[in-house]
């Protein structure tokens, strides 16, 4: 199963997910779209994994995808060792029902505690 193509070209699918996972890490929760936060999951637990290596690879690795310095050095010092001692599942979707305009199924994405 590809990744899903949400009526977007590929710039503008690559610039939504970096600026929503740049959201998440901010404010640990964003609400969105079903379709979107299951795309969303596997980059933001991609991106924890690296937060929890630590090293200055990983940091690298994950500046190259967050478009805030702040966001990064957060998710270094605060979220990655908070998940020190689980292995995956760092988020979790709640659904919220439907959007009133077009009905599209909206969920809240956050970080687990």
């Amino acid at each position: 199963m590809g990744q899903a193509k949400l009526g977007r070209t590929t710039s503008h699918r690559r610039a939504l997910f970096r600026n929503m996972v740049t959201s998440l890490f901010k404010s640990e929760r964003i609400e969105t779209t079903e379709a979107k936060a299951k795309e969303l999951q596997p980059i933001a637990d991609k991106l924890v994994t690296l937060a929890k290596r630590g090293d200055l690879h990983a940091r690298r690795q994950a500046a190259s995808y967050l478009t805030d310095e702040d966001v990064l050095k957060k998710l270094f010092d605060v979220i990655g060792p908070r998940y020190g001692d689980r292995a995956g599942g760092y988020t979790r979707v709640v659904r919220l029902g439907t959007r009133r305009g077009d009905a599209a199924p909206m969920v809240l994405l956050e970080l687990v505690r």
